[in-house]
């Protein structure tokens, strides 16, 4: 698929208008006013916020809703490789990256439409989907929230089918708040009165209570994971259970013990946005969904192939403490089941919390190796990013690339045939897939 065209028209954006963040809803309003509102005619939207877990929510909800014969589009962000992995269309058989001519005229189109006016490539971006989106059938519309959730460019939508708050913790403190509290308040943004509202697995409780309160002041039915629906382990299987009942179904394909919780909010969304769940859907979903970056397997490829033979490696895109959490608790369950040495290969940028995402790893991962991540202006030097490992408890030493970390392992390493993971940016994340041939489809 080429990506000439629609990478020429974004490049053309952003060096017209302001990169970064800039959040507001006024500009957007704006232009999609010009565009004619395309945004109140999508079909029932399942819109997502939350500071982990919303990629994996949007892909268990479109799983679920394909294995049920339904036509899905759905917006993500951000890309791991390509811009147009952002925009998936509803197709027979399953949704397709949109087509880079579809995708090319409509960026030009929605940039004529603001005639040059001060806004964000996001923005225009996001107008994009809603034209998109309005244009060519489906369903149901599943639309993941870009940055916090009242201001951000996706929250147009004034009747979502569902609102969706996914695990909220501490990320972006400079536009969102420095306290949780106030992050969930900004995520529960998108929540519109009178309309369902499902809210996953918190860990914070001060979260918890403030999605909860919003939800009730705004009169919204709500579900609360642990409360109204909940997944739990049982036979190496997954049971879910609500006020339906339970249905047990295979372990989702997407590895860690969170994602039991991701799926179960899933169901629940997908549920209260009208769509009926048969079991053998849900079974179907759980062994089809698919999320690249997030705890993916790299088995083949140009750097796998680099790796000591036999090597276990996985990527992960995770980059504040939260992630962190998550995916160190994902490898304890894999040293359980099969014991290898872990190494860690980690590129993080400036806007994170290093040390917090570390400390995630300590007692777990035997030597880190740092690296550069040359995607984005703001990736930490390697050397300094092994000092904020070594703080967090971790032996670690900077590396030039992903490639040389893994040659150095292979040439180095005398022990057991290892476990690696890398992991700590979704650029790294990004680069890594381009790099090793597999790039999301």
């Amino acid at each position: 698929m080429t990506t000439l065209a629609a990478d020429r028209e974004i490049e053309a954006l952003m060096a017209l208008h302001p990169k970064g963040f800039d959040l507001s809803l006024d500009r957007i309003t704006r232009l999609l006013k010009r565009l004619s509102n395309p945004q109140d005619l999508l079909p029932p939207v399942i819109h997502i916020a939350g500071t982990n877990g919303k990629g994996s929510c949007a892909a268990f909800s479109r799983a679920l809703l394909e294995a049920s014969g339904r036509l899905v589009h759905v917006h993500t962000s951000p890309h791991l490789v390509s811009w147009h992995e952002r925009y998936r269309l509803a197709a027979e058989g399953g949704g397709r990256l949109v087509d880079d001519d579809i995708f090319a005229e409509a960026i030009a189109r929605v940039a004529k439409a603001n005639g040059g006016q001060k806004i964000t490539v996001f923005e225009i971006l996001s107008a994009v989907t809603f034209v998109l989106f309005s244009e060519h059938p489906a369903d149901a519309a599943i639309i993941e929230v870009g940055l916090g959730g009242r201001f951000d460019a996706t929250n147009v939508i004034a009747r979502p089918a569902v609102s969706v708050i996914m695990p909220v913790s501490m990320d972006h403190e400079a536009y969102l708040g420095d306290r949780v509290e106030l992050i969930a308040a900004e995520k529960a943004g998108i929540m519109k009165r009178g309309c369902p509202v499902v809210i996953g697995a918190q860990e914070s409780e001060t979260a918890l209570q403030t999605l909860i309160d919003t939800a009730e002041r705004l009169e919204c039915p709500t579900l609360v994971y642990g409360q109204d629906f909940l997944a739990f382990e049982e036979n190496g299987r997954m049971v879910y259970q609500d006020d339906d009942g339970l249905m047990d179904l295979p372990s989702p394909r997407l590895p860690g013990r969170h994602q039991f919780a991701n799926a179960a909010a899933a169901i629940a969304a997908v549920k209260a946005a009208g769509f009926e769940i048969s079991h053998r859907a849900a079974e179907k979903a759980m062994t089809n969904v698919a999320w690249p970056g997030r705890m993916q397997k790299l088995v083949q490829g140009r750097l796998a192939e680099l790796a000591p033979k036999g090597a276990d490696i996985w990527l992960d895109g995770g980059h504040n403490p939260g992630a962190g959490v998550v995916v160190a608790e994902a490898l304890a369950e894999q040293e359980e089941k099969n014991p290898r040495p872990l190494f860690l290969i980690s590129g993080m940028i400036n806007t994170k919390d290093q040390s917090g995402y570390f400390r995630a790893f300590k007692g777990l991962v035997k030597h880190v190796y740092t690296v550069p991540v040359s995607q984005s202006d703001a990736g930490v030097p390697n050397d300094e990013l092994a000092i904020r490992a070594t703080e967090a408890g971790l032996t670690a030493e900077p590396v030039n690339s992903v490639a040389s970390a893994l040659m150095l392992l292979r040439d180095t390493w005398d022990g057991p045939t290892p476990r690696i993971l890398i992991g700590g940016s979704l650029y790294l994340a990004g680069a890594v897939l381009a790099e090793n041939g597999t790039p999301p489809t």
